[in-house]
């Protein structure tokens, strides 16, 4: 068996679910995968991505969640998330920590966050250094979700819409969540340097994103190509294979071979391909 991260002190929780409901009894452990600034050339975040204790998937770690453990377990995967963080040095970094939740796993949102600010808080890490991303791909109360959001952002976090374009809210979301970043889904990405119309939407919604006053994170990024389009179409954050698999219980550096120079070597064929 793999060895476990040491353990965060329980914390006191205000939410009588987190201290009465059914607990998730199965050990977790986190994998990292890092969000790239291209901009500034670091690790902006790294995304915590659940996984069993001897690095199972995500998918075999869902299927032990029963119908009423849903709360215990979005619980256990921020604890997992913020511990294995801690113990591979993330608060020394400077990067945010990005951690997915479960909407419709949140009954009061004030009370069931108590845990994590206080497991936050023992790491080492302020508010303003965790990241909370829920997937447009669950079906939620819209006024539930905005305010979770609310509540979130004004105790510091930031918050993420993930897996946007391909879910069931679209656009309506953007009108009526006031989120920090919104994650374009890897569908959307795949073949943006191929395909004109892909990539036509995509530079659509980078510039209505923007003019949001919303960050735009591209996911799912796997080929050179699509890396030398959305840096034309001025794309600031990225994430994906191309940079590496989710690594447990390590946090990847910045690629050295993205810094600008190799970056722009690289891509001299697709800029005059696409000007």
């Amino acid at each position: 068996m793999s060895s476990i991260a040491p353990a965060i002190p329980p914390a006191r929780s205000s939410c009588a679910e987190c201290r009465e409901g059914k607990p998730f009894p199965l050990p977790t452990r986190a994998a990292f995968h890092p969000i790239l600034d291209l901009q500034e050339e670091r690790v902006f975040a790294y995304e915590a991505l659940i996984r069993g204790i001897d690095g199972q998937s995500a998918a075999f770690v869902l299927e032990q969640v029963g119908a009423d453990q849903e709360h215990s377990f979005d619980q256990a995967c921020r604890m997992t998330a913020i511990r294995d963080a801690a113990a591979a040095g993330i608060a020394g970094t400077g990067a945010k920590l990005s951690i997915n939740f479960m909407p419709n796993a949140v009954r009061n949102p004030r009370s069931c966050i108590q845990q994590t600010l206080q497991a936050a808080e023992q790491a080492g890490l302020s508010a303003n250094r965790l990241v909370f991303e829920f997937s447009e791909n669950v079906k939620y109360d819209l006024a539930h979700v905005r305010g979770i959001v609310a509540c979130y952002r004004e105790l510091g976090f930031q918050v993420a819409i993930d897996d946007f374009g391909t879910g069931h809210a679209g656009l309506c979301q953007l009108a009526t969540l006031q989120t920090d970043m919104v994650k374009l889904d890897m569908e959307l990405i795949r073949g943006v340097d191929r395909d004109q119309r892909r990539r036509a939407i995509v530079e659509s919604l980078v510039q209505l994103i923007r003019r949001l006053g919303t960050e735009c994170i591209a996911e799912g990024v796997e080929t050179e190509e699509e890396l030398g389009v959305l840096r034309l179409l001025g794309v600031r954050y990225v994430q994906g294979f191309l940079f590496g698999q989710p690594v447990l219980g390590t946090l990847p550096s910045y690629p050295d071979r993205l810094r600008r120079g190799a970056v722009r070597r690289r891509h001299a064929p697709i800029s005059a391909r696409f000007g």
